[in-house]
C-alpha cells in the first residue's frame, strides 16, 4: 500500500523528471502538478499513477505517459484567454491539464462510458471550465468554433479538414500524425492567412483516431 509520504515523493520525482526531459513552461509544470493523476487511472494502477508510462483504460484506450501530455501541452502554447478543443477525452487527464491553463476546454469522446466517467471526475475535482461532448472527433464541435487551440490525442494519417475549419486564424493544432500501426510524429500546425504552417517534433505511438460515435460503449 502506497503511503502519503510515498505519494509526495512520487509527485516530486514526477515533476523533476519532466524538467529533466526538457519541459520548461511554468504554466504547464504547474498544471501537471495540480492535476491528481491518480484520479484518472484504473484502481489497480493508482500506485503507479506518477510513473512515466502510458496505461490502459476502459474501451481499449490509453492514458498517455505524463511526459507526452506535458510535451504536447507545451507545444500547444495555451494562454489563459484561450478556448481549447480536445479530441479524445479518454479518462480526462489531458483535458484536466489543459483546463488549468486555458479559459475553457471542450473535449470530444466517442465512447459514452469514458465521457460519463470523465464528467464525474471533473465535477469531483471542481474543474468547471470543461465541457464533455459525446460524438465524432473527426467532426469536432462546429457550433462552438472557432477554437484558439486544438489538441488531438489519437493518431490520424491526414489532418482532419473539419478541425482545420474550426481553428481560428493564428490558431494552433497539435496532433500525432502518421499510420496508427506505425510510429507517428507530433505535429504542430499554425493557421496562417493563406496556409497551414507545419512543424514536426518527437516520434510517438497513439491509438488510432476512429470515425463516428461508438455504438456500444
Amino acid at each position: 500500500m502506497t503511503t502519503l509520504a510515498d505519494q509526495r515523493i512520487g509527485r516530486m520525482e514526477f515533476l523533476l523528471n519532466l524538467r529533466r526531459r526538457g519541459i520548461t513552461n511554468a504554466a504547464v509544470l504547474r498544471a501537471m502538478d495540480e492535476v491528481p493523476r491518480e484520479h484518472f487511472v484504473r484502481a489497480e494502477d493508482v500506485d503507479a499513477a506518477y510513473s512515466d508510462q502510458a496505461m490502459p483504460i476502459p474501451c481499449g484506450q490509453t492514458i498517455s505517459q505524463p511526459y507526452v501530455v506535458a510535451y504536447m501541452t507545451e507545444r500547444l502554447a495555451v494562454e489563459p484567454t484561450h478556448r481549447v478543443l480536445e479530441i479524445g477525452t479518454g479518462s480526462g487527464y489531458q483535458a484536466a491539464v489543459l483546463s488549468r491553463i486555458a479559459r475553457a476546454v471542450t473535449t470530444v469522446e466517442r465512447y459514452r462510458t469514458l465521457a460519463d466517467a470523465a464528467k464525474i471526475r471533473f465535477e469531483t475535482l471542481g474543474y468547471a471550465n470543461i465541457t464533455v461532448v459525446v460524438g465524432d472527433g473527426l467532426e469536432g464541435v462546429p457550433e462552438k468554433a472557432p477554437f484558439d487551440r486544438i489538441l488531438v490525442t489519437a493518431a490520424t494519417e491526414t489532418v482532419p479538414a473539419a478541425l482545420v475549419d474550426q481553428l481560428a486564424q493564428g490558431g494552433v493544432m497539435v496532433l500525432p500524425l502518421g499510420a496508427p500501426d506505425k510510429v507517428q510524429s507530433i505535429v504542430r500546425l499554425t493557421r496562417a492567412p493563406t496556409e497551414l504552417v507545419r512543424e514536426d517534433f518527437i516520434p510517438v505511438r497513439f491509438v488510432p483516431l476512429l470515425p463516428g460515435r461508438a455504438q456500444e460503449l
